[in-house]
């Protein structure tokens, strides 16, 4: 059987107008294999194969059967867009009795509805995707002001509290011409307009390609918008939807070279102790920062939310028994955003664990030497006010910036000048990647490497997989075993 219902070719009274066409056939409802819309409905028009996802079979059949009566009644269909005629005449008609909706005023009012549900780092990163479609989004001519003006405009803008706020100095042309030059945002059905928007999701301002994060990144968040502006009856289709997905590799696999041994790793906390001076102990209030992460495995974010009620650090033993482990109960993380971007205009936004609900903690079992590590720097710088253990001089978090320039400091302290050149430890998220390669070579299951880490068991066996030693052997010998008790070895 077909998997495709053909309609009927009509023979109507009269031609379609140019860019309709009457040769149209429709297929069956499919599955996505997704958990959002996860159902699927295709047609072709004029040998152009188009397509729409939809939430449930109910919405997927109900506009099956719309796009089917429309085919009885004779309609042409549009080649560019796969509507009915009578559809596009519907939406052309009411878009003209009303003033189209703008790009920047949609981009404000689209950041503005998800901005109370959204985390700090979710709103930059939606901001920052629709800053780079916006370069697509404005006419071009004399006096545009650079894309990078431009997009750190529309980056303020769709600010809430921006409405009210003047303009910055440095801003203030870029922001004007986003303001009064930009498209309507049903220009985005137009080819041309698109693809030069397909061209800001995949490349940088310097031309170069965007790295294949960066691009889900932005066309995840576009697409989000563009749903949503299909609800509110902006657009008549998510153009996305149309065209697609460009298929990047997921190169996100740990490189083995950034990984540290065990007397790399020593030396570069010692090393950390002798950044800054001994007065202001800039580098001892970090040897613990960054020892979590070397021994167990915590993320930056984790580490600056880490407090003394999450720890359990077990006294040292009197009568010469092994010193006992203790156990990090993470609850918080305290990622850097910006200002802008928080609720409470701090830097540092305040969450629960990544991919976990805000009430979920994760204990982290740490060995011996990770506790006399914390229990050294208790003793040595206390905590802050709110009880965190990590604190810059004067007491407040630790910033991005701070804990990269000490780590670069060490580096060259601990490292020969080959070895600094080269991407070993070249960031201190590579001590949590050391932790994890660690654990995994020496056989801890990958089930409980994900829990204690908070990743997924699939995440860890697809970023470490070229980190674990000997694997390969080991399956050799137990293949030639297995050979050699069925008496095939040569």
């Amino acid at each position: 059987m077909s998997d495709t219902t053909d309609g009927a070719e009509r023979r109507p009274r009269g031609s379609a107008r140019p860019g309709y066409s009457l040769d149209v056939k429709l297929w069956k409802i499919t599955k996505t294999g997704r958990k959002t819309r996860p159902y699927r409905l295709r047609w072709v028009v004029g040998g152009r194969v188009h397509g729409d996802t939809f939430t449930t079979f109910g919405l997927a059949e109900s506009r099956r059967s719309e796009l089917w009566q429309a085919m009885k009644r004779g309609d042409a269909f549009s080649v560019e867009t796969g509507q009915p005629e009578s559809e596009v005449r519907a939406a052309e008609e009411a878009a003209a009795t009303q003033a189209p909706v703008r790009w920047f005023e949609f981009c404000r009012e689209y950041v503005a509805g998800r901005w109370p549900a959204s985390a700090a780092k979710s709103r930059e990163g939606m901001a920052d995707s629709l800053a780079a479609v916006a370069l697509a989004m404005v006419q071009r001519g004399d006096g545009l002001p650079p894309d990078e003006e431009l997009r750190l405009a529309l980056r303020w803008g769709v600010v809430p509290a921006s409405r009210e706020a003047e303009v910055p100095v440095g801003l203030k042309a870029a922001y004007d011409w986003l303001s009064t030059s930009d498209r309507p945002v049903t220009d985005l059905l137009k080819p041309e307009v698109f693809r030069d928007v397909q061209y800001r999701l995949s490349f940088r301002l310097d031309g170069k390609p965007a790295a294949g994060d960066t691009y889900r990144r932005r066309r995840r968040a576009l697409n989000t918008a563009l749903e949503h502006a299909v609800d509110a009856g902006l657009l008549a289709t998510n153009p996305l939807q149309r065209v697609r997905g460009k298929r990047l590799g997921v190169n996100d696999r740990v490189d083995p070279r950034v990984l540290v041994n065990a007397v790399q790793g020593r030396q570069l906390l010692t090393a950390v102790s002798y950044v800054g001076s001994w007065h202001r102990k800039r580098g001892r209030r970090l040897v613990a920062f960054y020892a979590v992460m070397y021994y167990a495995a915590l993320r930056p974010a984790e580490a600056v939310g880490l407090r003394l009620a999450d720890c359990e650090l077990p006294d040292p033993p009197e009568d010469g028994t092994p010193p006992p482990w203790g156990v990090l109960t993470l609850q918080e993380t305290r990622p850097v955003a910006g200002k802008q971007w928080t609720d409470s205009g701090e830097r540092h936004d305040r969450r629960g664990l990544k991919a976990r609900e805000v009430t979920e903690d994760r204990p982290v079992p740490i060995p011996p030497v990770l506790v006399a590590i914390l229990r050294r720097h208790i003793s040595e710088h206390g905590t802050a006010k709110d009880g965190r253990l990590f604190s810059n001089e004067r007491g407040d978090v630790v910033g991005t910036s701070s804990y990269w320039r000490v780590w670069e400091e060490a580096r060259e302290f601990a490292l020969p000048p080959d070895r600094a050149a080269s991407p070993l430890a070249g960031r201190p998220y590579d001590l949590r990647h050391t932790c994890i390669t660690r654990w995994l070579n020496a056989g801890v299951p990958i089930a409980e490497v994900a829990r204690r880490v908070g990743n997924s068991p699939e995440v860890i066996h697809r970023r470490y997989h070229g980190c674990i030693d000997g694997h390969e052997q080991a399956a050799n010998d137990k293949i030639a075993k297995s050979l050699e008790e069925e008496g095939d070895t040569a």
